[in-house]
């Protein structure tokens, strides 16, 4: 799978970031699904942008998120997509009173507008990374509403909108499937000692809410746990509160990311994938190689395991520097944002891909 960076929030220096239009995915969405296909790839995650589609409350445009829907049918191109991806529109942030209302009438909006224009069923994410997004916003001060002390409140209210709008989408769309997408991490102990296991624990409790198992007063329920995504980076394991265990592991102080899909997997026994992972310069291609092998080993083990999403397909800029790219994607992107394959990368990807499909033979 492939997964296109679209994040639209307001980053540290009060800017709304657009990476959607930074990457010009938006315009040239049918080259970019053209450069996919010819690799084999057929399934995407997109998003919506919420502040782009909704810049008076209550008046929607998805003429551009429609371009991206049709360009995908033409090319046999299925689509995940994300309703929010960090952003919202302006004055609106989750602990804002009229936040859940506004979500919900998003996701009416949407699903009438998708059931007008498509038979298919949608599969959407209604929030991303709850986990990120409530630490990044609500202790971080990354985004609004620049806060700290705050990442529970900002979990809460994220996970009450996102359940009103799960209910809104299955009653307008009885057959969407909803995908939910939460960083996987592993935090290790500084000292021999010292008890980590509750810290490790505050990554699930979005999918816990939204099941049902916490804060049963939302309405949770074990039914909206239909497809789960975790998003797997070189940083998601670090000791104490920000010292990132170093990658390659030669020390193998890491858990063994097959460990960690296993874990969520058997916590949750429902269809899983890795839903973003990716490295930048010239690490692409080892850090896809362990992965790969990682991912077999889950599936061999038990984990129902659908698959892996190398975000991002092209190149993107930093979020707080937009001048500054790392040279992350299949694609880099040049001045004027031509796409450059990486050719050792690729060539790791179609490796990965035979290997599989070796496999299927037997």
């Amino acid at each position: 799978m492939g997964g296109f960076e679209c994040a639209d929030h307001i980053n540290r220096h009060g800017d709304r970031v657009n990476l959607l239009q930074e990457t010009q995915h938006d315009i040239r969405v049918a080259e970019d699904y053209r450069l996919l296909s010819n690799l084999g790839i057929r399934t995407v995650r997109e998003g919506i942008c919420w502040s782009e589609v909704e810049k008076q409350p209550g008046e929607y445009n998805f003429l551009e998120v429609l371009n991206r829907m049709n360009v995908a049918r033409e090319f046999g191109i299925q689509q995940i997509w994300d309703l929010i991806h960090f952003g919202y529109p302006d004055g609106l942030f989750p602990t804002h009173p009229h936040f859940g209302r506004r979500f919900e009438g998003l996701c009416r909006a949407l699903a009438r507008f998708y059931k007008k224009h498509f038979a298919e069923p949608l599969l959407v994410v209604p929030v991303n990374e709850i986990s990120f997004l409530s630490w990044h916003s609500g202790e971080n001060r990354g985004t609004v509403p620049f806060a700290s002390h705050n990442g529970w409140d900002i979990k809460y209210h994220l996970c009450k909108a996102a359940l009103q709008g799960i209910r809104v989408l299955k009653e307008e769309l009885p057959d969407c499937k909803i995908v939910l997408v939460e960083p996987l991490i592993r935090i290790h102990a500084c000292e021999e000692n010292e008890e980590v296991h509750h810290r490790n624990e505050y990554q699930f409790e979005a999918m816990d809410i939204i099941a049902g198992r916490m804060c049963p007063e939302l309405g949770g329920d074990e039914s909206y746990l239909e497809i789960l995504g975790f998003n797997y980076y070189w940083n998601c394991q670090w000791r104490g509160e920000a010292e990132s265990l170093e990658w390659p592991d030669h020390r193998r102080e890491r858990v063994p990311l097959h460990q960690l899909i296993l874990d969520a997997y058997h916590r949750y026994k429902k269809p899983v994938f890795l839903s973003e992972t990716g490295h930048f310069g010239d690490g692409r291609v080892d850090w896809l190689e362990e992965i790969t092998e990682e991912c077999f080993l889950a599936k061999e083990a038990g984990a129902d395991f659908h698959g892996i999403c190398i975000y991002p397909v092209t190149d993107r800029p930093d979020w707080d520097d937009l001048t500054s790219y790392p040279k992350c994607g299949l694609f880099d992107l040049d001045e004027n944002k031509n796409r450059i394959a990486e050719i050792p990368y690729i060539q790791s990807l179609i490796n990965q891909q035979e290997r599989l499909n070796v496999l299927h033979e037997f």
